[in-house]
């Protein structure tokens, strides 16, 4: 899927950064407890298929690390999250949408 590019060099790197701090450092095992824009944007960063493009830079360990966290999301059941107490049911049904 062709995406829109992004023409600052600063933002995408910011955008970048983010992504990889996110999966790397600041990693919580509970989607529901994630910063909602974060998992929003690993989520949707790989429906456009340009996720692992901000992973390529990171060592191999660090990418696998990334890859591995990144798929335990992808993995979940939408549609069950969507279920729990507390969540955004419209968010959940926009990732069910992509996936």
């Amino acid at each position: 899927m062709t995406t829109h590019p992004v023409s600052n060099p600063s933002s995408k790197q910011n955008l970048i950064k983010k992504v990889q701090e996110s999966v790397l450092n600041k990693w919580v095992n509970d989607p529901h407890r994630m910063d909602k824009r974060v998992l929003s944007l690993l989520i949707l960063a790989n429906a456009s298929d340009v996720l692992e493009n901000a992973f390529a830079p990171l060592s191999d360990k660090d990418y696998e690390l990334a890859l591995r966290r990144v798929n335990s999301l992808l993995s979940l059941e939408y549609e069950t999250e969507c279920l729990k107490e507390g969540t955004n049911a419209v968010m959940w049904a926009v990732f069910n949408f992509f996936k």
